[in-house]
């Protein structure tokens, strides 16, 4: 009888502590891994698109979002509707959903046009001609957003795909010669 016990126990043990290994699993979430850590929380991950959007807008600053920027490849070009937030300045981000909620993209790999999402509505406005070309950033390959056929022709865009599905860009006012102050945005 107690060889049975001792198997009754053996088994009893080795259920439970599988059963409490898995339950400690569903508690515990599974990091993402870690493309690129720029310090004190900014950090891209390649396989989860949440996380990088998160990082971007909460937890990089504008130091980081320039590195991030300049260590991003060109990419591929976005295509189809793609969510949109501000990074930068920080005190644009609550009041910009009521206005731009990113973008949608037509055409393919060389490019093509997108229309602006705006209002929670998602009204399409203020289309922009999408290429590649020099940025302005750094002069490397970027994908740049074209107004000029829109009736804002001064509004230049340009972004890169700093990790699968995730773009970070720039926005800013032609002035003459010359570019006023950047908006830092993320599209996914």
């Amino acid at each position: 009888m107690s060889a049975y016990r001792e198997i009754f126990r053996n088994v009893l043990i080795k259920s439970l502590a599988s059963m409490g290994f898995g339950a400690l699993v569903m508690i515990v979430p599974v990091s993402a891994h870690a493309e690129a850590d720029y310090g004190n929380g900014c950090v891209l991950y390649s396989d989860n698109t949440s996380a990088t959007v998160d990082s971007l807008r909460f937890r990089c600053d504008l130091g980081q979002l320039d590195a991030v920027y300049r260590d991003a490849p060109l990419g591929d070009v976005p295509v189809g509707t793609k969510d949109g937030w501000v990074a930068e300045p920080r005190g644009m981000q609550p009041w910009a959903p009521l206005v731009w909620i990113g973008k949608n993209f037509y055409g393919g790999p060389a490019g093509g046009y997108l229309l602006n999402r705006m209002t929670g509505a998602g009204l399409e406005a203020w289309q922009a001609n999408v290429y590649p070309g020099p940025s302005v950033v750094d002069g490397g390959p970027t994908w740049i957003l074209d107004y000029a056929p829109s009736p804002t022709p001064n509004l230049y865009d340009e972004i890169r795909e700093v990790t699968p599905g995730v773009w970070l860009g720039y926005s800013w006012l032609r002035q003459g010669g010359d570019y006023g102050q950047p908006v830092t945005f993320i599209l996914a």
